[in-house]
């Protein structure tokens, strides 16, 4: 897997575990539903006949006046009446493993590199605020999209330059879930955010054995 290029001059090292995995398209899209179902707030709520105020008398008798027979005045048929199968809060998440959280992960990166549209970008040149400088940059990358800006919690002051932009997103590298990696047209990180996905994603480098050996 070849490394990416930095805007402006450089190379961006892409793990080749993440970087250049299998896509895997069924657990992309479980994945991508799940983040979408876990920001859905479900708290659309609607009465039945039984919580709508009023109703607890006959509204007439039932036999002699030539209308039809009624129990309530708050029969989902009549004005103010109750709702039929209306909306309840709920929530609307399901579970998906850790494992294949990450495989996702993987797939969406992939899919990025495999395309050419991952560019790195170097953090230490917007220590100075400036969108113009943003803009010129991203002007010159040939992959087309929208971008998604992927950042280490160091390197939130370069947000600063991008986030005002049009189709430009910024997030955390700990924040970026598979909706916005697939959503993206392009994808844009420092060395940072790069290797903090990599370690989320389950890369080489997380899965290098660190234990220390006890001693006999």
């Amino acid at each position: 897997m070849p490394d990416a290029p930095i805007l402006g001059g450089g190379t961006l090292k892409l793990d080749d575990a993440v970087f250049g995995a299998e896509f895997n398209g069924p657990l992309v899209h479980q994945n991508v539903r799940h983040e979408l179902n876990a920001r859905r707030q479900g708290t659309s709520s609607s009465k039945t006949r039984g919580q709508v105020r009023g109703g607890g008398a006959k509204p007439w008798r039932q036999k002699g006046t030539g209308r039809a027979r009624a129990g309530s005045s708050r029969s989902p048929i009549w004005t103010g009446g109750g709702t039929i199968f209306g909306p309840q809060p709920r929530h609307f998440t399901f579970k998906v493993n850790r494992k294949e959280k990450r495989a996702a992960l993987r797939s969406a990166l992939s899919l990025h590199a495999g395309r050419g549209t991952v560019a790195g970008v170097d953090a230490t040149g917007f220590d100075t605020p400036s969108t113009k400088a943003a803009a010129a940059l991203l002007k010159d990358w040939t992959a087309t999209g929208s971008t998604l800006l992927v950042l280490s919690d160091e390197e939130a002051r370069v947000a600063l330059s991008f986030r005002n932009l049009p189709k430009v997103s910024v997030l955390a590298a700990g924040s970026v879930g598979v909706a916005d990696v697939v959503g993206a047209g392009r994808l844009l990180a420092t060395q940072a955010a790069v290797d903090a996905l990599v370690a989320r994603a389950g890369g080489a480098a997380a899965t290098e054995d660190t234990t220390t050996p006890t001693p006999a």
